[in-house]
Parts: structure tokens; C-alpha cells; sequence
């Protein structure tokens, strides 16, 4: 097996233990004994635990803002631009869905400067949001309404989808699920 094949390999398997066990309850003899080799060769993958929880916390949420970003430079409407919000939130689920197990339940686990940085892009990443809703109110495309309360219901009602994806997670009609949501959210929010 090719070092790229195996350091995948071994995020995978993390990953999976950390979304069965919790990241406090997982332990480097544990991952070593799940990719069946001496505690001592985890640490030709990663650092530390910690470490191995920063990498995976900023890398999708490095997904999640490269997203938005992208959204939000665009000349789509305030309409449009919730809509591929919405499919951004969507899509990422059903690709790494472990990777946002963790951002749900685990990032909670930083530590110090790191769990700062992770908050501070979390609350970048909403205030766009916010933004753009305000954006909609005012050119009249969405109805008047709290900007932050619609944010933060908006993206609390996709928490749930990683753990469907983790469960069913071929049985799910992505275009489909998309769909409906868009609908949910937006008729809601339509001036």
C-alpha cells in the first residue's frame, strides 16, 4: 500500500473511532489497534490526538468558508445565493460526514489559541450569513425578520444530516433532500 493510500487510510480509520467513541474517549492505542500496528507507528501519521482533531476540525470547515466564499463573490441574487448556501450544506454532509460529526460534537476539544481561531471562523462564517439575509431583506427579495435568528435556525437544521449519511448514506436521493430543504427554508423566508 502505497504512504498516500495508508495516511488516508488512517484518517479514515480515525475518524470513524472518534465518531463511535468521542474524541476524549478515543485513544492513539486505540487507532493502533483498529489499523492493527504498534502504538508507536501512529506517530508516523500525526503529532497527537490534539493535532489530529485540529487537522480535521479546519480542514472542513476550510471547505465550509471556501464555499461561502465562492457563494458570496458571486453576482446571484440574495435568492440564489441561499439556495447553493443550502446545497453547500447539503453536499459536504454527504461527502465527509464523520468530518462534520466533528464539527457538531467535537471542536469543543480545542485548545487555546486554536479552539479561538475556530471560533472566530465560525462567527465570520455566520455573520456572511447574517449578512446576506439582511442584504435579501433589504432589496426585497426576502421577507423582513431577524437576520441572526434565521442564521442560526437555518444552520442548526442541517446538524442532523451527517448522521444520516454515516447511517443510509447511499439510500439518500442527494437532489432530493436539496430540494425539499431549499423549498422548507426559502418559501419560508419569500417576501
Amino acid at each position: 500500500m502505497k504512504k498516500i493510500e495508508k495516511q488516508n487510510k488512517f484518517h479514515e480509520v480515525a475518524l470513524k473511532l472518534i465518531h463511535e467513541q468521542g474524541f476524549k474517549a478515543t485513544t492513539m492505542r486505540d487507532i493502533a489497534k483498529a489499523m492493527n500496528f504498534e502504538v508507536a507507528n501512529v506517530y508516523n501519521y500525526i503529532e497527537s490526538k490534539q493535532a489530529l482533531l485540529e487537522n480535521f476540525l479546519f480542514d472542513i470547515a476550510e471547505d465550509f468558508n471556501n464555499g461561502l466564499k465562492t457563494i458570496l463573490v458571486s453576482s446571484d441574487s440574495s435568492t440564489k445565493k441561499l439556495r447553493r448556501i443550502i446545497e453547500l450544506y447539503c453536499h459536504l454532509p454527504a461527502q465527509k460526514p464523520y468530518q462534520i460529526g466533528l464539527l457538531i460534537a467535537e471542536w469543543r476539544n480545542l485548545k487555546d489559541e486554536k479552539l479561538q481561531k475556530f471560533k472566530d471562523e465560525k462567527k465570520w462564517h455566520e455573520d456572511q450569513i447574517i449578512q446576506l439575509i439582511q442584504d435579501g431583506i433589504d432589496a426585497g427579495e426576502l421577507r423582513k425578520c431577524n437576520p441572526y435568528i434565521i442564521t442560526k435556525t437555518m444552520l442548526s437544521s442541517f446538524n442532523w444530516l451527517y448522521t444520516e449519511f454515516t447511517l443510509r448514506g447511499e439510500e439518500i436521493d442527494l437532489p432530493e433532500l436539496e430540494k425539499q430543504i431549499s423549498e422548507f427554508i426559502m418559501d419560508g423566508l419569500k417576501a
